[in-house]
């Protein structure tokens, strides 16, 4: 059959005109390469893609055209690429009359990480991933969100611990005039452990823009950058030695949300454009989570 199937976006026009922010489709699955070192792999995602509508009586986009467009993502992504993808799909558009277009894109990286301190000790960690980039009136933006768990352990409650544990040790041995060191590691082992301070995984929501002329996304060293600020990263695959340093890690750092939040802006805030920062510590104390956010001005 080679009956001309009838178009209804073109043949007819919109019983109300009125021009439209946005139109498009969310949730569009499919792989995309990423092509960065050891990332050059394939992963799944999700898109949303749209273009806006100005002409009022358009009575609708070409969806299809959009939806083809993103099989570019299967070629590896970089800054240029998505440009590239947005200007097309504007150009794809032009008896819409449209001029802007953008791309969310939602994805995790899977990344191996090593042990504390076994050899030869591995495991996996998801970093969820989030683009956003946009093509308005010629101008492309592009950022990245990436998402990080962390380990915190609360100052005040590490005080107050402490306390605790000097005050029955002075109980029991205040009144001796001289204690030997094999006996207050003795008593240590047997009781520095009746008070412990409150930690908990906690997460950190970072957003950076990508400048323009950039040649990667630099999505992993954006992640390793934020795990040394702040310097107790979960960890994967752990033997009792991984364990008992990670144990160590966490009480040599110490750290409110305010504290956490200070240390991404100021390791980022010098390297990358238009940072902001969400953290969440997850309390183990209260129902209730502790956040904190902040951001920078471009320069």
């Amino acid at each position: 059959m080679n009956a001309i199937l009838p178009d209804v976006s073109l043949s007819e026009t919109a019983t109300l005109p009125a021009a439209l922010d946005w139109v498009g489709m969310q949730g569009i699955d499919l792989p995309i390469r990423l092509g960065e070192g050891d990332l050059d792999s394939f992963v799944p995602a999700r898109a949303d893609v749209q273009v806006d509508l100005p002409a009022a009586t358009a009575k609708g986009i070409h969806m299809s055209r959009l939806y083809r467009l993103l099989d570019r993502l299967g070629e590896p992504l970089t800054p240029e690429r998505l440009r590239s993808l947005l200007a097309d799909m504007v150009t794809s558009h032009r008896s819409c009359d449209s001029r802007a277009a953008r791309l969310r894109l939602d994805f995790a990286l899977l990344v191996r990480r090593p042990a504390l301190v076994t050899a030869e000790l591995s495991g996996w960690k998801r970093y969820p991933v989030r683009l956003e980039a946009s093509w308005v009136a010629g101008v492309f933006q592009l950022s990245a969100r990436v998402q990080i768990p962390y380990s915190s352990t609360c100052p005040c409650s590490a005080s107050l611990a402490r306390q605790l544990v000097e005050r029955a040790f002075l109980e029991e041995h205040g009144t001796a005039e001289h204690v030997d060191p094999v006996t207050v590691a003795s008593w240590l082992r047997r009781h520095a452990s009746l008070a412990t301070p409150h930690s908990q995984r906690s997460l950190a929501q970072v957003q950076v823009s990508i400048p323009a002329g950039a040649v990667d996304l630099n999505l992993l060293p954006l992640i390793d950058q934020c795990e040394r600020a702040l310097g107790t990263p979960v960890q994967t695959a752990v033997k009792r030695a991984d364990e008992q340093a990670f144990a160590a890690l966490n009480g040599s750092n110490l750290m409110f949300v305010e504290d956490a939040a200070r240390r991404l802006l100021v390791a980022l805030r010098d390297s990358h454009q238009e940072v902001r920062i969400h953290v969440r510590h997850l309390e183990s104390l209260h129902p209730h989570d502790a956040s904190a956010w902040a951001s920078s001005s471009p320069a």
